[in-house]
């Protein structure tokens, strides 16, 4: 049992924590009727006038708004998968390694760009893809003409996707190497005696062995399918890739904000936090029934 002065020391530690929640959280849902009106910042929420569902229906009827939920749901998707792989199949190599030192230098090299911002790799990376950069260099050694990575739509979701996987697949391989940690010891030496290499012990004891991990996880990522990452596409996309590159945030950011379409802007918002809502629900349901994970 804490004592009541320990107890308030701990409330006294999450208090700033919870206040900016609180701000930055619960108090913009109170806006969110901007949604169900014609906002004017001169008339304020109270006096400009209600239209109901006029901008919700309104938004369902844009091509704009229909093409940015594909990109959305099709980048995080994409985002989702490739970076679960990535993290599975590094964790499964590093674990392999003998040597800690050499151990330890590579997963400090893998888990440095997590903690770097999108601002930095971004400039990094619009230096590398440039016309005259280091991968178009790299490609002419091999006769390939240089390739525009950041200004043709086809292209440029595949650069979004593959470099957040280099971005983010060091931190997330973190769960998995501590999965790993868990299985015991004596499988491995078993199947050594067994005559078992590495391949075949990777393949039968630690693989099934995180197998519950990495179904857990796949459940929760489930309620991220709308969080494509605006941080990352702002600093890397251009108006001659909005068909391929724009997703709900973005697209928010530009209509509401640069455009001065406010209600429009928050009806796409607060589509996006319902569906958000309910796939959260769906990835908590997913967690309990296939990896019986339980919060409540």
């Amino acid at each position: 049992m804490f004592k009541d002065s320990e107890r308030l020391a701990y409330y006294a530690m999450i208090l700033p924590g919870l206040l900016l929640l609180f701000a930055f959280t619960f108090v913009p849902l109170v806006y969110s009727v901007i949604a169900f009106q014609k906002f004017n910042p001169a008339l304020g929420v109270q006096g400009s006038p209600w239209v109901g569902l006029d901008n919700i229906l309104y938004m369902f009827s844009l091509r704009d708004a229909r093409q940015v939920f594909f990109n959305t749901v099709l980048i995080a998707t994409m985002k989702m998968a490739f970076v679960l792989v990535a993290a599975v199949t590094f964790a499964l190599l590093l674990n392999e390694v003998r040597f800690l030192r050499i151990q330890r230098s590579i997963q400090t090299m893998v888990y440095l760009p997590h903690f770097l911002s999108w601002v930095i790799l971004a400039g990094i990376l619009r230096t590398i893809l440039a016309r005259d950069g280091m991968m178009n260099d790299f490609l002419g050694l091999f006769g390939v003409g240089p390739i525009y990575f950041l200004g043709q739509p086809n292209i440029f979701p595949w650069v979004i996707v593959f470099s957040d996987v280099w971005k983010e697949f060091g931190f997330e391989a973190i769960v998995y190497l501590a999965a790993l940690t868990s299985i015991d010891p004596t499988l491995y030496e078993v199947a050594e005696l067994d005559g078992a290499n590495r391949v075949q012990k990777m393949r039968f004891i630690s693989i099934p062995g995180i197998a519950p991990v990495i179904v857990l996880v796949a459940c929760l990522s489930i309620g991220n399918v709308l969080n494509a990452g605006f941080d990352q596409i702002f600093n890397l996309y251009s108006p001659i890739v909005y068909s391929t590159g724009d997703i709900i945030d973005t697209y928010v950011y530009r209509i509401g904000l640069i455009q001065g379409q406010y209600s429009l802007g928050t009806a796409v918002g607060l589509f996006k936090t319902v569906v958000a809502l309910i796939l959260i629900g769906v990835s908590y349901w997913a967690a309990s029934k296939f990896a019986n994970y339980r919060i409540f």
